[in-house]
């Protein structure tokens, strides 16, 4: 052990050491050596020596703990996400270095560990191949069976081709190629005329019923495969069988161009469509181009059997179209659209008003379904925008709601019935004879409720149109047979029902006011397009007011 005493005088210091060292013994005077403060005296030769001997070796035993010891690195606030993972800058008092969050490094000395990693980064740069960086959480889901739709379908269009140039004779001496051209440039062109007419005509309906158009017309392209298929089996008719079936095509591939933008807005949840429409065209060619490697596949597997061939597509057409149709309907299932028709906004409105809060666009669409037509009318006092039908039974409250508005209502809302069995002539006599034999209940149909619109309502008359015809609907369903009979006894009402049915009106025209501000709040919150409403052709009609 090193010690060194320090004797204090008054005007020198006594400096002793004692040293543990015997093989180098340094040999001193008995008594203490005298250092003066003196300038001349240099003391800082005597540390400086002394350094040599002691401190030198104790900075070397420090630098070599120092080196033992491990370094503790700094995580920076800044993390890099790749194709082949997440990763960390790290700061270990030298360098800047990038390392993986997982505690991997960037180096394939372990063969596990770097086929992990290989793994992962060829998953992630099929991932940015194929998919947006920004969607909704539906979206794999739609793929998912979007792929299956493309692939079956893509190999039933090669062999309804194939069945089709063996119909027109291609590949036989005997066919003539001017005919065949001729009667493909023919089927053609009375295809894309449909497709024109049909565009034309449907209009609005690509967006107020995109899901029920867009299945119903895939149907369509499954059976116009299957007209194709019919060809070779019928060569005489092939240009009536052929220009069928284009016919169909043309149609269903309008239909997928026109809501083809709706379905892709409905996954740029950052605005990126661009991006969503480029990823869903590079999806269908790869989908595509598997279905027709299957089909392939098929005819290489029956190649050396013509009447097996031939009969191939009969076999697998019922197989792949159910496949196709099963895809197709999945896939429109996981499609959340945040725009709002006159359905999804009855859904949105009938949910608050029952349990009190605004259902999401994936609640709605679970409920909304693919809307076919056999769907509809079972509902009790439905609801319809529009305008009083003249070919129906228009009972006296309705002509009393009309005389009562003024230059302030931007709609109104009144009953309609209609009369089975009955004709506009002679239709009061039929009506009392009716009521005398006790079979109105039978003729006698409650239509339900009609909200019409004036010219120059806004977005917000038609949702608080529509949440005031909800709340009138859940007045007559909890007033019961009551209502039923007043319908049925409308056409000769009384004071009293009158008085009754604009209560009704008044009751649930302050119960909408109240609820408006902040249903539309949270319509907002949850991503609904609140900004305008979809209505269809018959639901744009509106009336104007004139003041005689």
């Amino acid at each position: 052990m090193q010690t060194a005493s320090y004797t204090p005088s008054d005007s020198n210091y006594c400096i002793r050491f004692h040293f543990p060292w015997t093989s180098h013994k340094i040999h001193t005077p008995a008594k203490t050596l005298p250092i003066k403060l003196n300038p001349s005296l240099k003391p800082l030769t005597l540390s400086n020596s002394l350094r040599t001997s002691f401190d030198f070796q104790f900075e070397e035993e420090q630098k070599l703990h120092n080196q033992d010891e491990p370094t503790i690195a700094t995580r920076l606030p800044v993390v890099i996400r790749r194709a082949g993972g997440v990763s960390r800058y790290l700061w270990d008092g030298e360098d800047l270095k990038l390392v993986s969050l997982d505690g991997s490094a960037f180096s394939f000395d372990d063969f596990e560990d770097g086929f992990r990693k290989l793994f992962r980064i060829c998953s992630g740069s099929v991932r940015n191949f194929f998919l947006p960086r920004q969607i909704s959480g539906n979206y794999l889901e739609y793929v998912k069976w979007k792929f299956l739709h493309r692939v079956f379908s893509s190999a039933l269009q090669v062999l309804a081709t194939q069945a089709m140039f063996r119909a027109i004779g291609i590949g036989y001496s005997r066919s003539l190629p001017s005919a065949a051209a001729l009667n493909w440039v023919l089927k053609d062109g009375l295809g894309r005329l449909s497709r024109c007419i049909y565009t034309a005509s449907m209009a609005s309906a690509f967006d107020t019923n995109l899901k029920r158009v867009r299945f119903s017309t895939s149907i369509m392209f499954s059976l116009s495969i299957g007209i194709e298929l019919l060809t070779p089996a019928f060569p005489q008719y092939f240009l009536l069988l052929a220009s069928i079936a284009n016919v169909a095509k043309q149609i269903s591939l309008a239909c997928y161009l026109a809501t083809s933008s709706a379905v892709h807005r409905s996954f740029a949840i950052a605005d990126n469509l661009g991006e969503v429409s480029a990823k869903a065209q590079i999806q269908s060619v790869c989908f595509d181009n598997l279905g027709l490697m299957l089909a392939a596949v098929l005819n290489i597997l029956f190649r050396n059997n013509q009447r097996l061939q031939a009969g191939l597509p009969f076999v697998v057409y019922p197989i792949f179209t159910a496949i196709d149709l099963f895809g197709i309907y999945q896939s429109l299932k996981h499609v959340h659209l945040q725009t709002i028709t006159k359905d999804r906004l009855e859904i949105i409105i009938n949910t608050w008003i029952q349990l009190g809060y605004v259902p999401s666009p994936a609640q709605v669409s679970r409920e909304e379904g693919i809307d076919f037509l056999w769907s509809k009318g079972g509902d009790v006092w439905p609801i319809r925008i529009g305008c009083l039908d003249a070919k129906t039974q228009i009972p006296k409250l309705s002509m009393m709601t009309m005389r009562s508005l003024n230059d302030e209502n931007f709609y109104f809302i009144c009953m309609e019935t209609f009369c089975q069995g009955l004709t506009r002539t002679g239709q009061s006599d039929n009506v009392q004879s009716i009521h005398a034999s006790g079979m109105s209940n039978w003729l006698m149909k409650p239509q339900g409720i009609v909200l019409c619109l004036r010219e120059g309502a806004c977005t917000a008359d038609v949702i608080m149109g529509l949440l005031q015809a909800c709340y009138v609907r859940k007045g007559l369903l909890f007033s019961g047979s009551k209502w039923n009979t007043i319908v049925q006894e409308a056409y000769e009402s009384s004071n009293s029902v009158t008085r009754d049915w604009f209560k009704l009106i008044e009751d649930s025209k302050r119960s909408a006011q109240g609820d408006m501000n902040l249903l539309n709040e949270k319509m907002l919150r949850l991503g609904w397009a609140c900004k305008h409403i979809l209505l269809s052709t018959k639901e744009q009609a509106r009336y104007s007011f004139v003041d005689d």
